[in-house]
């Protein structure tokens, strides 16, 4: 049984890889300084997730790419994104 107190390379390439897709499929929907903050700081975590990974500081990089994730998904989820090009990361109906 893997340990599940660490975060394979595997794992944290996958978060890595559902961020990025994310990013790239998320356009604002509702213009204004909420949808831009969002994703303006959801941006900055992505890019603070890479820097621990190269620091090979994994925990801190996985948990910086959920925080990042939970933004945008807020933002969906708050009307304040268009996430149809990605329906499949997250939780709008």
């Amino acid at each position: 049984m893997a340990n599940l107190k660490q975060i394979s390379k595997e794992r944290l390439e996958k978060e890595f890889d559902r961020m990025k897709r994310a990013l790239e499929a998320i356009e604002i929907k509702k213009k204004g300084k909420e949808a831009e903050e969002l994703l303006d700081l959801a941006t900055r975590y992505f890019e603070d997730a890479k820097y621990f990974q190269e620091k090979g500081d994994w925990a801190t990089a996985f948990g910086a790419l959920n925080y990042a994730f939970g933004l945008l998904d807020g933002g969906a989820k708050l009307k304040l994104f268009d996430v149809s090009r990605a329906k499949d990361l997250f939780i709008v109906d």
